[in-house]
């Protein structure tokens, strides 16, 4: 069992940049299926279940510092590569595909109360757990609070969260190889293809590194230091968007043309997945297991009617997979997917989490009512 904090940090480091290379320099057919993101993740996933990495002070302590100080310096490092005019070529799919997401979601929590036949502390639970998928975990919390969720209940609804949510961003990871024959069978176009050609302007010369690192890390400390003082929904939110407005106004300068910023940041994203998968742990499965199916179903439901729905609409498999994991994932994970298609999309990322948070409690608490108003 790995106890340091640094030796786990250095593992999750050798995992990303073996899989990294191993995608990179052999012919390995299985990266085809599974590529480098969904096997960092999937093996450090397999290691924090298998107990190799301790729950300790300081191991938790790292995790929250290097994700905290990771994510914003990736998103600026980002977006330094977006051409701002093309963004919003994006934007009627995405909001079709976004309001999809909220209602088959919303449809999907009401047809699984009626099947298993909630009880109102349960189906409180799961109002709350509505609004994480909605939003985010500040979401459940006031959804929670305001439904009256029981301590006992409250658990099981995290438990659902923690092991759906993580089987659900390993399968969405998992499809990116699979856009192109998706977008064929329901006649879609492919969005990540108008942001083909944007990237960094120079793709000769010097790589700095050094001096890209040095810029993320002042735009991340700066970014979480006025999240103290000017606070939006939550820190966490408050942190991304003011990574993302300075990776804006930056992608406007001449750091736009300073070549290495894509290495830099995909190494900071692979990190991040391994990072999140060593604290994906399947435990307690069997004491809420009906809780767990339950959750499956609706997500089975939400993905049925998303796949419908990219068929009705022509909706691309980027669109309807950042739509769905912006609201079951949030800010944390949805840009994180959307870079894996191209790192160019990471804003619609972030800004489709963000109106998570805007309409989650909303429409948690919606949910919620009508599931209480079922409930025996």
């Amino acid at each position: 069992m790995i106890s340091s904090a640094l030796v786990y940090l250095f593992v999750l480091a050798f995992i990303a940049t073996g899989f990294h290379q191993l995608e990179k320099q052999t012919n390995f057919k299985i990266f085809k299926f599974l590529p480098a993101v969904v096997m960092i993740y999937a093996f450090s996933m397999f290691l924090a279940s298998m107990g190799v990495f301790e729950s300790n002070e300081a191991i938790n302590n790292i995790y929250s510092l290097t994700k905290a100080n990771l994510l914003p310096a990736m998103l600026f490092l980002m977006l330094l590569q977006v051409d701002f005019t093309h963004f919003f070529k994006l934007g009627k799919s995405l909001l079709i595909a976004y309001v999809l997401a909220v209602l088959s979601i919303a449809i999907g929590f009401i047809v699984v109360s009626l099947v298993f036949d909630f009880n109102h502390d349960t189906a409180a639970a799961f109002g709350a757990l509505a609004g994480s998928w909605m939003g985010g975990t500040a979401n459940m919390i006031a959804v929670g609070s305001a439904l009256g969720v029981s301590q006992e209940a409250y658990g099981y609804a995290l438990i659902v969260d923690s092991v759906n949510y993580t089987l659900w961003v390993m399968l969405l990871l998992f499809l990116v190889p699979f856009a192109s024959a998706f977008n064929r069978f329901v006649g879609a176009k492919d969005s990540e293809a108008i942001f083909s050609q944007i990237g960094c302007a120079c793709t000769i010369g010097t790589k700095r590194y050094w001096l890209l690192i040095s810029f993320a890390i002042i735009v991340s400390l700066a970014s979480q230091m006025l999240a103290v003082h000017v606070e939006f929904l939550n820190r966490t939110t408050t942190v991304v968007l003011l990574a993302t407005i300075f990776g804006v106004l930056a992608s406007f300068t001449k750091l736009k043309s300073m070549n290495g910023s894509s290495e830099v940041a995909t190494t900071m994203l692979y990190i991040l997945i391994a990072l999140i998968g060593s604290k994906a742990v399947f435990e307690s499965f069997g004491a809420v297991g009906i809780y767990v199916v339950a959750g499956f179903l609706i997500l089975v439901i939400h993905a049925a009617l998303m796949v419908a729905g990219a068929k009705i609409f022509k909706l691309d498999l980027f669109s309807i997979a950042v739509a769905s994991l912006s609201n079951i994932g949030g800010v944390a994970s949805a840009p994180i997917l959307a870079a894996t298609y191209n790192k160019s999309l990471v804003s619609v990322g972030v800004l489709m989490a963000v109106m998570g948070y805007l309409i989650g409690t909303f429409g948690g608490l919606l949910v919620g009512s009508i599931l209480v108003s079922l409930a025996k």
